[in-house]
């Protein structure tokens, strides 16, 4: 069975950090892409990232560029996504998601498989 598990949210301040971390287990983790989308209250699903499955590509939405990094450890099948200088604007329930896919990656999420659940991040000011 194909499980996603994303953990590491919370609470924190405009301008800190946090690492979100998508355990998975149930598939072959280096044929799979990953990505993470977030979904704000009253908003729809938006991709934030993505990372293929040979750790050779990533994709970074406009406004996260600059801000968070995706990253992936093959020995973990653990995919990250380390956040910094957070604003309140980042606030959202932040999903990863996997798909057999070789050497690229999208943050379309109607490309994805398989979800794992939520993890709320927010983001005072």
């Amino acid at each position: 069975e194909v499980q996603l598990q994303a953990s590491g949210g919370g609470l924190v301040q405009s301008g800190g950090s946090l690492r979100l971390s998508c355990a998975t287990s149930g598939f072959t983790f280096d044929n799979y892409a990953i990505g993470w989308f977030r979904q704000a209250p009253g908003k729809g699903r938006e991709g934030v990232s993505c990372i293929d499955n040979s750790d050779s590509t990533t994709e970074y939405s406009e406004s996260v560029k600059g801000r968070f990094a995706i990253s992936r450890d093959s020995a973990k099948n653990t995919v990250y996504l380390q956040m910094n200088n957070l604003k309140p604007e980042d606030t959202a329930v932040y999903y990863c998601a996997a798909v057999h896919l070789y050497y690229y990656c999208s943050l379309r999420a109607g490309l994805y498989d398989h979800w794992g659940q939520g993890t709320q991040v927010t983001v005072s000011s």
